[in-house]
Parts: C-alpha cells; structure tokens; sequence
C-alpha cells in the first residue's frame, strides 16, 4: 500500500494530475505549459515554493 500525502489535482490542459504544494510557474515549467496558458486550477497553489532559494548553512560541530 502507498501513501501519497501530497496535495494533487487533475489538470485538464494537460490531462494528468499535478501537484498543488508548488507554485504555479513551477507546475508549468514542469507541464510544459505554453506562455500564457490559462491555468483551470488558478487558486489551487501554493503562493511560495517548498524550496529553499539556497541550501542551509552546513553546521559546524564544536570540538
């Protein structure tokens, strides 16, 4: 059994289901949406990125 706890939702302009925890520029990059594409799920996304811009800092231990 698997457990998908990712929000998701089917798109009709590309006919699959795509992940709504991402933006939608992300989502369509990812999609291959052409530039100006009407999105039907316009709402549904998440307005930042789960992504961080740069990775952490990488900690130094103490000794």
């Amino acid at each position: 059994m698997s457990i998908f706890d990712s929000p998701i939702a089917r798109c009709e302009v590309v006919r699959e289901m795509v992940l709504t925890d991402e933006t939608q520029a992300e989502c369509a990059r990812e999609h291959d949406c052409a530039p100006g594409q009407v999105c039907p799920l316009c709402g549904y996304f998440s307005e930042t990125s789960g992504l961080a811009e740069t990775p952490p800092p990488i900690a130094n231990p103490s000794h």
